[in-house]
């Protein structure tokens, strides 16, 4: 909370958030909420706008790869990704999430500038 100031200047014409978490951190699951409600919501973006990104350490215990969400994080994109494995698809996830944001501010510019021709 100590850079909370800077927050405004970080989401200023923002078209995406990723949020990045420890899923065997409590806490962590708590604030994730928090960086939904403070990035997304509040922003206002689109939850495609979203990707949750569970990332586990090497090593790490538990079967965190069924972790359920509660709403309304469990409308949002979640990924799993692990040093460990193969990274390839965290990579392939990436890249169809950084497509989709690319097409939204496409269509977000058509949509202006046909509100301005007509």
């Amino acid at each position: 909370s100590r850079f909370e100031t800077c927050w405004p200047a970080l989401m200023k014409d923002s078209h995406g958030v990723i949020i990045i978490f420890n899923p065997e951190l409590p806490s962590h699951l708590k604030e994730i909420e928090m960086w939904y409600s403070c990035f997304v919501q509040q922003q206002p973006l689109l939850d495609g706008q979203c990707l949750l990104v569970a990332h586990h350490k090497p090593g790490s215990a538990g079967d965190t790869e069924n972790l359920s969400l509660a709403y309304p994080l469990n409308k949002i994109k979640l990924i799993h990704s692990n040093l460990e494995d193969d990274p390839e698809d965290v990579r392939m996830e990436f890249m169809k999430y950084f497509k989709s944001i690319i097409a939204f501010i496409n269509e977000s510019r058509e949509r202006e500038e046909m509100s301005i021709i007509s």
